[in-house]
Formats: C-alpha cells, sequence, structure tokens
C-alpha cells in the first residue's frame, strides 16, 4: 500500500483524519461507547465488558490514545481511561459543520 500524502494539509485537518480514522474500527467505537455510557473513568477490565482479547483491547486503547479521544494511566497492571472531552467536541463539532444541511441541495 502507498503512503498517503498529508504535506500542505492544516495541522487541525490533519488531526481530523486521525480522529475519524480511529473511529472507524467498531471494536474502538464499542470501547469509546463504553466508556461514554459509564459517564465516568473506566477502570474495570474490558476485556470481560466487550469479549474481545486482551491483546485487542490494548491494541484499541492506544490507537484511542493516539487519536487523543481517551486519556488514561497505566499503574502497575492496572488502568483507567476517560473521554476527552475536548477533542470529542472538536470533532462533533467538525461533522456537524461538514455539511451544511439546511443549504444541501441533493438530486
Amino acid at each position: 500500500m502507498g503512503i498517503t500524502k498529508t504535506e500542505g494539509f492544516e495541522p487541525a485537518l490533519l488531526q481530523h483524519v486521525v480522529v475519524l480514522k480511529a473511529l472507524a474500527h467498531p471494536a474502538r467505537l464499542a470501547i469509546l461507547l463504553h466508556i461514554l455510557q459509564s459517564k465516568s473513568c473506566i477502570c474495570t477490565d474490558l476485556v470481560k465488558e466487550l469479549n474481545l482479547a486482551q491483546s485487542t483491547i490494548s491494541k484499541h486503547l492506544a490507537e484511542l490514545k493516539t487519536a487523543n479521544l481517551i486519556q488514561g494511566s497505566i499503574e502497575q497492571n492496572s488502568y483507567c481511561y476517560c473521554i476527552n472531552p475536548t477533542e470529542l467536541t472538536k470533532i462533533s463539532n467538525f461533522i456537524q459543520n461538514l455539511i451544511p444541511i439546511q443549504n444541501f441541495n441533493c438530486c
């Protein structure tokens, strides 16, 4: 697969791309929704909650953290993750402003 050219694009747009790519995977979206539904930080075993392998959970948590959608800490064998409301608000606003629905004429 070729390398995607990102030169010349606004940094904010590139960050939106990272976030949208992170949201495009069903496991990552399930993890994010699970954290959102808990309305607090998650410090429980997501393997039991989501029926995914530990390695899968770890991989997807790392992707969500790279996209800045979650923030968290790891202490010994324990972890806690929370939603990053700032980044979630940014992507929500971006999507809402993507197409001005009221002025959109479709065939």
